[in-house]
């Protein structure tokens, strides 16, 4: 039994707007921005597999690997640069982060 795509395309609306609410509405963690970022990645990925299934085409899904590889690379760095950066300042408030600005 095969699924519609709407479903999918559904879910993938409300995991965007999820992670779209994330980044607006918290502007004091950098982790959580992080995280609202991975929910925005994740959102495409289910809309790249979903409708690469659905036309009987690999690409979308072999593009999602991709993608999934570069959010892994940048949550790591990420978390390298806020491990850093909490050494250095004490915290990890977006407002002390403001201050590095040149």
């Amino acid at each position: 039994m095969q699924l519609d795509p709407n479903y999918f395309t559904i879910l993938s609306a409300i995991l965007f707007s999820i992670g779209i609410l994330g980044i607006f509405l918290n502007r004091r963690s950098i982790i959580i921005i992080l995280m609202s970022i991975e929910i925005l990645l994740l959102s495409v990925n289910i809309n790249l597999v979903a409708f690469s299934s659905f036309h009987g085409n690999l690409v979308g899904q072999i593009f999602t690997m991709f993608v999934l590889t570069v959010a892994a690379a940048e949550a790591a760095i990420g978390l390298a640069i806020i491990v850093i950066f909490f050494r250095n300042r004490g915290s990890i408030k977006v407002e002390d982060a403001e201050q590095l600005k040149g």
